[in-house]
């Protein structure tokens, strides 16, 4: 069966081989509560629908209107099976709960690194951040060398950082873009680093060749899912 869980997901466990991440918009924060509570309790009558899935995790966006989805599945081909025998009788369920989500997309991706959380550090992130940055045709190959910088930038400034626990960067499969999920301890303390002031490192982030453009949001840990 599926157990809740009201841990946040380990990103670096070495089983996950398909990240995947996905966006639903639902309108209203009312109907972001409601779809939660309909995902909780369509995945609770259910048996845990493969052993490849470790972790299905979900999120309430700050907007009041999206909600992302986080799956952990040891391989993609573990997850076309869950679609062929599993997803449907799911969607269905949720959908007359809830009408009228839109499911804007399904992101594959690999995990390339992390700037994981220092040794001891048991704060519980009050805040996530997701920021997709999207590269130009033909820069695919740059796109790890721009992680670097920005682990660069931040380890060059823990004061500036301090509030963030950790960042977790992947690939798109598709080749066209990063997403980095990071972790901070609470708004707050995302906005002072966005207020601090743009080290020289930060500065090539920013106009590092091949970026096209980036788009960040913000999320709350609303319903995490774990077999039972």
């Amino acid at each position: 069966m599926s157990r809740r869980t009201e841990q946040h997901p380990d990103l670096t466990d070495p089983r996950i081989g398909a990240p995947f991440f996905s966006t639903w918009r639902v309108g209203t924060p009312e109907r972001q509560r409601q779809t939660v509570e309909a995902i909780g309790s369509t995945w609770a009558r259910r048996p845990w629908p493969a052993g490849d899935l470790l972790a299905y995790h979900v999120y309430t966006g700050h907007d009041g209107s999206t909600l992302m989805h986080y799956s952990q599945w040891t391989g993609e081909q573990a997850y076309e099976s869950f679609v062929k025998a599993h997803r449907q009788e799911r969607v269905d369920e949720i959908d007359t709960a809830v009408p009228g989500i839109e499911r804007v997309g399904l992101g594959r991706y690999r995990r390339y690194r992390s700037r994981e959380r220092a040794a001891g550090d048991t704060r519980v992130p009050g805040l996530i951040v997701t920021v997709r940055v999207d590269f130009e045709s033909g820069a695919q190959g740059r796109r790890e060398e721009w992680v670097d910088l920005v682990v660069k930038a931040v380890d060059d400034d823990p004061a500036g950082n301090a509030g963030l626990l950790s960042a977790h960067f992947h690939l798109s499969t598709d080749g066209t873009h990063v997403l980095n999920y990071a972790e901070w301890e609470s708004a707050e303390a995302y906005d002072r680093a966005l207020a601090a002031p743009t080290s020289e490192v930060w500065e090539r982030v920013r106009t590092y060749p091949g970026v096209k453009g980036s788009t960040g949001s913000r999320y709350e840990h609303a319903l995490g899912l774990v077999p039972g």
